[in-house]
């Protein structure tokens, strides 16, 4: 074993591998995409034995051939982010039904905020719907154990499992202590067995959703009563209350597990049902706090602040339940009986859904339960977004009703002492916690790079259009920023793949107006295949462009069909993007560098002239994949301070300087090029109505200059091996 510091998502991996996980697939999709890139790194050097792993086509692809793997008895392991699993959903309704023989986990990472998704949708909906169990975990360490308990259970009662971190948890680090090399668990020796349970006729299903409802009861029980599942829910006592107004309770809080600033093993016991003094005083907590997730790990960290900043008031916290879930489907009522007894309210802190408080809810109700709950449902919990540790903290201090004792600075001068002033009880206000005042932000919309031939694409595109009303369709990934001004070259985006057949709705709805759908390499392949035969079957007149940069950019430059890169090693011949446009029959196909300005805007008017489905291959690497060159300058006598360069393409690597004087520009300033930011494409130049921007010739980057771009870093003009639309 070796200490490392790792990543949340690499730990999942690890655990995995530990856990003789043997088949690994999956699509690249922020924040999950790391855990495939180290398990193929470790098998790349030789420490993950008998693995295999890929980036699959899409999450449909992925869960089906591990669907496969899993019947003939391996361990087998799924990775996508939580819009993925939409994709991935026929196989995975149908799979839970059927059964599965090697464990099957699910890792699907979920994204508050969201921060780079186009939903904030819940995996833990997703997992009720499926009548699958989920776990949920609260910190990387915890995520650690649970993958590997996963495949226990999965095995144990032959479900998928799904294993359901956020951002916070995928991306933070800390120390593991990892195997150093892992082996595969074997596959039994009798492989897949013949059996009619594995074909999915009606009556099998409805057999199957009766075993379904069965082992849900059974695996609550197991969460509720199993050590190892039971630990990932602890509940602990803490808190005594104003001295003068509660009975002491000092002895209770250490048996319990302490304060939340003590030590966290201790934390997880489980609690019981009230305080004792050590004189037989009972002192049951009236109020509850339920967390999941990474929000249990804030809601810790809140209560600890509050703790403090009370023994700084010589005060303390008053008594309180705190219960972690971190098993929320199926719903441990046991554990929600044994954490409610005696409660009069419940706060309910958790990200996305209110499932929880819809859980504890329906609990109460069906039990006659007197207790209260509030949450999101309440307006008393943040209903969208991420929370934070400073939002709790000020909640939880309004819902324990804290109050700290304060002097009014105005009767300062008022004392027992003082026989001319009467005496002034201090006043009493909640005690709460105020996050300090930060400046705010400066707003920094995200932007193409600079030098990213897709502003190459889509101005090219907008300027063969001319005046022609048109409707653009866009598509899940880095062209999606296509739709900002000045470029405006996006008017939909919904999901992946969506924009070919989009187009192909407005062609019916409004035949009058051109119809351009813009699809990314990766993206072609994942989901946009279908909408590509459905255009030629339905003979849909719309333009397809498609934007190959030879990776999955957005999500870290994974490799896709296209590139014929995979990662298990060996170098497939890339699919044809060409080639299969001209299988399904598509008969325009033009091609064009999206760098070249002209050649660009003349294959976007041939194809946009053409009857029928048309496509347009704009086919330039990902700055990420390529050396930049030298960069542009502006020629100070000859820039006019049109702003042209800035206006019409939007490239960040351009500036304006106000007081830049010159023959031309006189008093209106001139454009600058940020040496830093330009790689060198030469688009800006084409753009230039005056021939002010140019581009030294290759080769004549100074020393100096390399020295001052950080940028300028060698990479393979393919893309790596490591490294999705579904960002």
């Amino acid at each position: 074993m070796t200490k490392k510091l790792l990543m949340g998502n690499e730990a999942f991996a690890h655990a995995a591998l530990e856990a003789g996980v043997r088949v690994v697939a999956g699509y690249p999709g922020t924040p999950s995409s790391e855990l495939i890139e180290t398990v193929a790194k470790l098998h790349a050097s030789g420490a993950a034995r008998g693995v295999h792993v890929e980036w699959s086509t899409n999450e449909k692809a992925a869960l089906e051939l591990l669907a496969g793997a899993s019947y003939a008895g391996a361990r087998c392991l799924f990775t996508c982010k939580q819009v993925g699993l939409n994709v991935a959903s026929d196989p995975l309704m149908s799979l839970n039904y059927v059964g599965v023989k090697g464990g099957l986990v699910l890792f699907v990472a979920d994204d508050p905020g969201p921060i780079s998704s186009q939903t904030e949708q819940d995996t833990r909906r997703f997992a009720a719907f499926a009548k699958m169990p989920v776990l949920d975990p609260s910190t990387p360490d915890e995520g650690f154990a649970m993958m590997k308990e996963a495949f226990d259970l999965s095995e144990r009662y032959h479900t998928p499992v799904i294993v359901r971190p956020t951002t916070r948890i995928n991306h933070a680090s800390t120390f593991f202590d990892v195997a150093d090399a892992t082996d595969a668990r074997s596959v039994p020796p009798e492989g897949f067995e013949r059996d009619p349970k594995w074909i999915i006729f009606p009556r099998r299903a409805y057999e199957a959703h009766g075993e379904i409802n069965e082992r849900l009861r059974a695996i609550v029980c197991d969460f509720a009563a199993e050590p190892a599942l039971a630990a990932f829910n602890p509940i602990f006592d803490a808190g005594k209350g104003p001295k003068e107004t509660e009975k002491a309770c000092a002895a209770s809080a250490p048996a319990l597990g302490g304060s939340l600033a003590g030590d966290s093993k201790k934390q997880t016991s489980v609690s019981r049902e009230t305080f004792d003094d050590g004189n037989g005083n009972a002192c049951t907590p009236l109020r509850g706090i339920v967390a999941g997730g990474v929000s249990a790990a804030y809601a810790r960290e809140a209560l600890r602040m509050l703790e403090q900043r009370a023994a700084e008031q010589g005060s303390e916290l008053p008594a309180y339940r705190f219960w972690q879930v971190g098993t929320p489907y199926p719903f441990p009522e046991k554990t929600a009986a044994r954490f409610t007894e005696g409660l009069d309210e419940v706060l309910v802190v958790e990200e996305l859904d209110h499932v929880l408080e819809d859980e504890l809810l329906r609990f109460a109700g069906r039990t006659h339960a007197a207790f209260a709950v509030r949450g999101k449902l309440t307006g008393d919990a943040r209903d969208r977004g991420e929370n934070d540790v400073d939002d709790l903290a000020a909640r939880i201090a309004r819902f324990l009703d804290i109050a700290e004792k304060q002097t009014d600075v105005s009767r300062e001068t008022s004392s027992p002492e003082s026989p001319s002033a009467p005496a002034t009880a201090p006043a009493s206000t909640p005690l709460s916690y105020d996050a300090p005042a930060d400046d705010p932000l400066p707003v920094r919309p995200p932007v193409l790079c600079a030098g990213c031939p897709h502003r190459g694409s889509f101005y090219a595109v907008k300027r063969a259009l001319g005046k022609a009303p048109a409707v653009l369709c866009g598509d899940i990934g880095c062209y999606t920023l296509g739709n900002a001004k000045p470029l405006d070259a996006v008017d939909t985006c919904l999901c992946m793949g969506a924009g070919i057949t989009m187009a192909q709705g407005f062609a019916v709805a409004e035949p009058g107006k051109k119809h351009v759908a813009f699809v990314g390499d990766s993206t072609f392949f994942a989901s946009g295949l279908p909408g590509i035969v459905n255009a030629v079957y339905n003979g849909h007149d719309v333009t397809v462009c498609v934007l190959d940069n030879a990776t999955t950019a957005m999500t870290g430059s994974q490799p896709h069909p296209g590139t014929g890169v995979t990662l298990m090693g060996p170098k497939r011949t890339p699919v044809s993007i060409e080639r299969v446009l001209q299988a399904v029959g598509f008969e325009c196909i033009v091609h064009a560098d999206p760098l070249d300005l002209d050649a660009s805007v003349a294959a976007s008017a041939e194809a946009l002239a053409f009857e029928g489905p048309s496509a347009i291959l704009f086919e330039s690497p990902c700055v990420q994949l390529v050396r930049p060159g030298a960069p542009a300058a502006v020629d100070a006598d000859a820039c006019t301070g049109c702003k042209k360069c800035i206006t019409e393409i939007g490239c960040p690597g351009i500036g304006f300087d106000g007081d830049a004087r010159g023959p031309k520009s006189k008093e209106r300033g001139q454009a600058f090029v940020d040496a830093s930011l330009c790689n060198g494409c030469g688009l800006c130049t084409q753009v230039c109505p005056f021939g002010a921007l140019g581009v030294p010739p290759a080769g004549q980057l100074a020393d100096a200059d390399a020295a001052e771009n950080p940028a300028a870093v060698s990479h393979e003009t393919e893309a790596p091996a490591e490294g999705g639309p579904h960002a």
